[in-house]
């Protein structure tokens, strides 16, 4: 192939900084958009953000009390803040909040109430009072920590405690032991002598502690060390209990009432007060002991009933108030700053546009949604309307990417709950009317019929799709089975009851 210099025109779409960071911010959750903030803030000194995150929260004094949240418009400014003089040097960001930020400090009043109340409480206490002290939230107790306190005040040998203790340590969140009795041997040391009849009783003293079932190797043996030790049960029932949790466990969790009362030869009233029995158990001891932290979601839009309707409004907690500092602006403005300087600027300014610009695009997405799903808002779930991105993309004039970068991990609270965005958008499903139906008021339906059905005799998926058919929709009795399992609802067969 011969070797040849050639010269060609050609379009193509470049994406300039500003407007990908205006991509970036616009697809970022709440959470990821403050985290973003604050290593835009630390890595740029000509942002500032005027509001605190941390105004409402409680705030130690220097005397070691604990003060109340400091009141809006009364937190003091940033370091080195000043209001910035008007024009091209500063700017604050109206969507982001509006408002001048700043102020002379905190007074007596904002960091704990009342100043003649104050300063009595004060006088009042000494060093020694418990309520003049932080106090510290106490570290949750795990479930080691627990077994091992019962251990400290059991009365066992130093090899025995010390066998106990192992066993702890194989113990998995649920409070199961993971490994056999025979693995545990294998990875002991021979020079030990330690032989498996010493685990086995070192496993009995684990599986006597609190919680019941603790040290169980699996769901049988868990549920029967609880029906063993549960007061005040007819030893009939106790017997019927355990036979069917250690040989019929399976029939039981599929409902199959017929086979049990076949094996156990009981009748119905027999077989539920085994069931009442085993029902008080719980398959996992150990997962009380866990963590348990909750995740928050806070709304990114607010909407609320009026007399004109439905109104939509940003979330103010979650808009910070950005500007540029003055003090820096000031001396760009009089040419001392040049370089580095001059381009941070610019960067803050186009921060402080593109938080504007997103808080901007998520509410008027938000109130195309709430024009178009008023039903939902007044009649609930079964009122939704079918709905896709391109009605929305097409209404506001925006790209369909834009719409579902808006729509994702965004949030909206209303008087029904909070929900993500994405929630209101759902296909749809022809009637026999000719109109259409969305998939998420069926879901609603069918969690309405089965919510109604009789235990004893649940309505089957074939049967709940006749019943949406007399409604005028038209769907397969996959499709209810699809959806079925979706909302987590078990099959027909494990919503049956005695």
């Amino acid at each position: 192939m011969k070797q040849s210099l050639q010269l060609r025109t050609s379009q193509h779409l470049a994406l300039t900084p500003q407007l990908q960071q205006s991509i970036r911010l616009l697809q970022l959750s709440t959470l990821e958009l403050h985290q973003e903030l604050t290593q835009l803030l630390s890595d740029n000194p000509l942002l500032e953000r005027l509001d605190d995150p941390l105004d409402n929260s409680v705030r130690l004094l220097a005397d070691g009390a604990i003060g109340a949240p400091a009141t809006p418009g009364e937190a003091a400014p940033a370091p080195g803040a000043q209001d910035a003089p008007p024009g091209e040097g500063s700017g604050d960001a109206p969507a982001a909040g509006e408002g001048e930020g700043g102020g002379e400090g905190e007074s007596p009043e904002a960091a704990g109430g009342d100043s003649e109340d104050w300063g009595e409480a004060g006088r009042n206490k000494t060093p020694d009072d418990e309520d003049s002290r932080p106090q510290i939230e106490a570290s949750a107790t795990t479930l080691r920590d627990h077994l091992m306190e019962q251990m400290r005040l059991a009365m066992l040998d130093t090899r025995d405690r010390a066998l106990v203790e192992l066993m702890i340590d194989a113990l998995d969140d649920n409070g199961y032991l993971t490994e056999t009795l025979e693995e545990i041997l294998e990875r002991l040391p021979p020079e030990l002598e330690i032989d498996i009849d010493e685990l086995k009783t070192a496993l009995s003293l684990l599986q006597s502690f609190d919680p019941v079932g603790v040290g169980a190797r699996n769901a049988s043996e868990c549920l029967a060390l609880q029906i063993r030790r549960m007061p005040h049960v007819p030893l009939v029932t106790r017997r019927m209990a355990l036979d069917i949790v250690c040989k019929h466990l399976a029939w039981f969790a599929q409902r199959d009432f017929n086979k049990l009362k076949k094996a156990l030869d009981c009748d119905d009233e027999d077989l539920r007060e085994a069931q009442a029995v085993i029902r008080q158990c719980n398959p996992h001891p150990g997962a009380a002991f866990g963590s348990g932290a909750s995740d928050y979601v806070v709304p990114d839009v607010i909407v609320r009933r009026s007399k004109n309707g439905w109104t939509v409004s940003l979330n103010q907690d979650v808009m910070p108030r950005l500007r540029v500092n003055s003090m820096y602006a000031n001396l760009l403005k009089n040419g001392k700053g040049e370089g580095q300087l001059g381009a941070q600027l610019q960067e803050a300014k186009w921060l402080i546009k593109n938080m504007r610009q997103r808080f901007d695009t998520i509410l008027r997405v938000a109130e195309a949604i709430v024009e178009r799903q008023r039903n939902f808002f007044s009649h609930g779930a079964v009122a939704m309307r079918p709905l896709v991105l391109r009605e929305i993309a097409d209404t506001l004039g925006l790209h369909e990417s834009t719409i579902s970068r808006v729509t994702t991990q965004k949030y909206m609270l209303t008087p029904h709950g909070m929900f993500e965005l994405k929630y209101f958008f759902g296909s749809h499903v022809a009637t026999e009317a000719g109109g259409e139906a969305s998939s998420t008021a069926i879901r609603a339906l069918i969690v309405q019929l089965t919510g109604a059905e009789d235990p004893k005799n649940p309505l089957s998926d074939s049967k709940i799709a006749d019943m949406l058919g007399e409604q005028g929709m038209v769907i397969a009795r996959r499709t209810v089975a699809k959806y079925r399992e979706a909302l987590k609802i078990p099959p027909v067969a494990l919503r049956k009851s005695l």
